[in-house]
């Protein structure tokens, strides 16, 4: 159950700030978007901060998703009766009390480790629908239990196996999503600068991999490889080892095996715990088969069609920017759109998500949602991308750096501070529903 009504959920969260104060209670997480950043950077390893905080190249992406905000004024009216307002949203069959949702965030466990589970008690707490990673540190199963009867979709990373990939959206519809996300802007990874000046990507270490080991598919696949690198060292006489040799046991390889052997219980890829997961082989050989499998570079339109065979559930595809790519997808019968450079961690120099969103809905025409996702650091914003006529909005790094700082309650407190600015935002501007923030409520910046 949603704690969003129209009765004034800003002047809420404000007097619940307000009153606590008096008593010496600050918020767990700051409210300034920029001091937030901080916090985390404070928290988190060089290697995690650098993962989450970076895009691509000279991140020129993502201060064109910032800048494209700024192009923008928000032009208030007023005596207008503003005294109720209500946030809510139609999308997908349900009314949503906001026009929010948590976009994906993959290996949530080098913020915290509560992790995804974390994240989604936190969405559930506030009725926004919370997008789970295929790159999620949790199997999905374990955080849909967490929830509840709460609202969670599915990332899907198109790997290069149809058969793990159907696994995958199986399971999400056996364990209750409401959608599946596909993400189309992930084919290779992009030049990450941050990551490689640090040498790290978390995948390598086994983390960010628990929808893969907890999936019986990609088990098969894992003991596969092991049995053919056994026969392939037992040919060349053991000389090298092959896959029974022990490796040295070092933090980074202690972490690896936690993390299998949590996700990987599921699935029986390995039996025992940590000790066991150490003596094995699987743990290695299922970070070589991720790598191998996560992302299919031939990756086309008529690949999406086998979509339809594994699921019915409503189907998205995210990182949509060009108009014709918008065409070409109803075409080929989405439910929804999701307008998104990736946080600009994937091409530098590309096109800013709210500078595409304009093109993308006209072609779009209103038969499907469109949501807008990248550079959002507040409800103001949100105000902004709805005006221009998205139909949600998505949070991104700001709740993984309250992540970082206070588990589940700093997720909380991040994503209320957006729902509240944008119920203040909404007053202010003169506007009592989300349908009532048109294009007339923006001014171009001079």
């Amino acid at each position: 159950m949603s704690e969003i009504d129209d009765r004034g959920f800003g002047r809420a969260t404000q007097s619940e700030v307000y009153r606590a104060g008096l008593s010496g209670t600050h918020p767990k997480v700051p409210v300034d978007v920029v001091a937030l950043e901080r916090a985390a950077q404070r928290t988190l390893s060089k290697e995690a901060f650098a993962y989450l905080a970076g895009g691509a190249g000279a991140e020129s992406t993502m201060a064109a998703n910032r800048a494209a905000f700024d192009r923008w004024r928000i032009w208030p009216r007023v005596l207008r009766d503003v005294s109720r307002r209500d946030l809510s949203i139609e999308l997908f069959g349900r009314r949503r009390p906001t026009p929010f949702v948590l976009s994906p965030i993959g290996v949530a466990e080098m913020a915290h480790p509560e992790a995804d589970v974390a994240v989604g008690r936190a969405a559930a707490t506030l009725g926004v629908p919370y997008v789970l990673s295929n790159q999620a540190s949790r199997p999905m199963e374990e955080v849909a239990e967490q929830m509840g009867d709460a609202s969670f979709w599915f990332q899907l990373y198109w790997s290069r196996s149809d058969e793990l990939n159907a696994s995958f959206v199986r399971r999400a519809e056996a364990a209750g999503a409401e959608a599946i996300v596909v993400t189309l802007d992930t084919s290779l990874l992009g030049w990450r600068t941050r990551d490689l000046d640090v040498a790290y990507l978390p995948f390598t270490r086994g983390l960010g991999i628990a929808q893969y080991t907890s999936d019986p598919v990609f088990a098969d696949l894992v003991r596969d490889r092991v049995a053919a690198s056994g026969a392939a060292g037992g040919a060349a006489g053991g000389a090298a080892g092959g896959a029974s040799a022990r490796p040295r046991v070092t933090p980074t390889l202690l972490a690896s095996a936690l993390s299998i052997a949590r996700s990987g219980s599921r699935t029986r890829l390995v039996d025992g715990g940590v000790a066991d997961a150490l003596r094995s082989p699987l743990p290695r050989a299922a970070v070589e088969t991720f790598l191998d499998v996560f992302s299919d570079p031939s990756l086309s339109w008529d690949d999406l069609a086998d979509l339809r065979e594994w699921t019915t559930l409503p189907i998205l595809l995210k990182g949509v920017m060009h108009p014709a790519d918008a065409a070409r997808a109803l075409d080929l019968g989405v439910d929804g759109l999701i307008v998104s450079n990736h946080g600009g961690r994937q091409v530098d120099g590309a096109v800013a998500t709210l500078d595409a969103l304009p093109g993308v809905l006209e072609r779009v025409g209103g038969r499907i949602p469109v949501i807008l996702d990248s550079g959002v650091r507040g409800g103001a914003d949100a105000f902004k991308a709805l005006a221009l006529g998205a139909t949600a909005v998505g949070i991104g790094r700001p709740y993984a750096y309250g992540l970082a700082v206070a588990g589940a309650e700093g997720v909380r407190e991040v994503a209320r501070n957006h729902i509240a600015e944008l119920d203040l935002t909404m007053g202010l501007a003169g506007r009592t529903t989300i349908d009532a923030i048109g294009r007339d409520a923006l001014a171009p910046a001079p």
